[in-house]
């Protein structure tokens, strides 16, 4: 889990990092999708099946505050509140994204009538993948995207770090 184990102040930089390893992981999919766009026949038997990267939030550890034994009535409790780097709508703080598998597409491809290749069934019909090369070219320009806005936020917080080391 990004974050987990690692200094507060250095979690952001954990946590830009578990996005561009998942960034990356959509981009090499993609790649993956569009280099198969026209293969009618796989080793698993019929055309290729465009593949999609899931991926989902991991909680954040939160930040315990110990405070030290008081003999004062009014003494204060154990407290755990998220990691002030980071801010989030639930009680839990993010701890960044995680791929959780590659999934393949259930979807059907298109069916097009084309008795003289060596994969059209017996009415002369093939079947071929249900890739889109325009969705997976938004899909890689997206993923693009937030790859770069991810290595800003990495290189951001490399910055502070190395400010803050030279107060």
């Amino acid at each position: 889990m990004p974050g987990e184990g690692i200094r507060p102040m250095f979690r952001s930089l954990a946590i830009a990092a578990s996005g561009l390893s998942a960034q990356r992981k959509r981009i090499e999919t993609i790649a993956t999708n569009i280099a198969n766009a026209e293969t009618t026949r796989t080793p698993e038997g019929g055309p290729y099946r465009r593949r999609v990267v899931a991926l989902e939030e991991e909680a954040g550890p939160s930040v315990w505050f110990a405070q030290p034994p008081a003999s004062h009535p009014l003494e204060v409790p154990q407290v755990r509140v998220p990691d002030p780097l980071i801010v989030a709508d639930s009680a839990e703080a993010l701890g960044g994204v995680r791929v959780s598998g590659v999934v393949e597409d259930g979807t059907e491809g298109s069916l097009v009538y084309d008795p003289l290749h060596p994969d059209a069934d017996e009415s002369g019909y093939v079947r071929y993948p249900n890739v889109n090369i325009t969705e997976e070219m938004m899909h890689l320009m997206e993923s693009r995207r937030v790859y770069e806005a991810n290595a800003t936020v990495f290189q951001a917080v490399k910055s502070m770090l190395k400010r803050a080391t030279e107060i």
